[in-house]
């Protein structure tokens, strides 16, 4: 009997090897306290962390593409999302990205506020992914200040906002930088590929102080398994960088 060959075996292997990954790889930044908080009760921006971990999320922004955040948590910290660095926009456009990486804003209401602090600073491209629920009148003052995504329903569907950034953007990674909200809709997806985390020596306790997936609520459709990939103590923080097991 002839042996069968190998060779459709190692072209049906070739072929999977080549095919382009269909979303960016995602990469989820926050700082926690030890009770597992990432924000107050009244939701104020986290300054519990160091100034060494704030550099480092600064240092971890300069390696996306791209940066991802919920409108809660823009509205709520109004950052520009930008590279105060000089050295880091330097290191990228050395490395062949642009300057600053894209800025991705997520809202399935669409009712963006437009006197924030990233919409007066036009260093990068801003995205903004969003349903039809957004207002006509807020879709033609933001128009010029940001691409508009806008799709039917009541949410984002996240995967193909993915894909979107991927395919038309070019954006191999990604870097989320909150809230709660978005992270947890990401992982009850499996759209989260490592976790970095800063461990604060501080602790919060209450109920309405929002932990990495929010207040208490439904568990996730599955539990998500990490292996932890690197650990470092400084400034009494321990940073954790996490790679989600699948």
């Amino acid at each position: 009997m002839k042996a069968a060959s190998s060779q459709p075996l190692r072209a049906a292997r070739s072929k999977q090897r080549s095919t382009k990954p269909s979303r960016p790889k995602v990469i989820v930044n926050f700082a926690i306290t030890w009770d597992g908080k990432i924000s107050t009760r009244n939701l104020t921006p986290a300054t519990f962390s160091s100034k060494g971990d704030k550099r480092r999320l600064v240092e971890i922004r300069a390696q996306a593409d791209a940066l991802l955040v919920g409108k809660g948590t823009l509205e709520k910290d109004d950052m520009p999302m930008g590279l105060p660095s000089e050295a880091l926009r330097q290191q990228r456009v050395a490395r062949g990205q642009t300057a600053y990486p894209m800025r991705v804003v997520l809202s399935n209401s669409g009712r963006i506020k437009t006197s924030l602090k990233i919409f007066q600073r036009d260093f990068s491209p801003i995205l903004i992914f969003s349903t039809t629920r957004m207002p006509q009148a807020l879709r033609d003052e933001l128009s010029p200040r940001a691409t508009l995504h806008l799709t039917a329903g009541d949410a984002v569907d996240l995967r193909a906002m993915l894909a979107e950034l991927r395919k038309t953007y070019r954006v191999k990674k990604l870097v989320c930088e909150g809230g709660a909200e978005v992270f947890r809709s990401l992982l009850a997806l499996d759209l989260v590929d490592e976790i970095y985390i800063t461990l604060c020596p501080a602790i919060f306790g209450g109920e309405k102080a929002p932990t990495l997936t929010g207040l208490a609520g439904a568990f996730l459709p599955q539990t998500i398994s990490c292996k932890l990939v690197k650990m470092e103590v400084a400034d009494g923080e321990c940073f954790l960088r996490y790679k989600v097991v699948r």
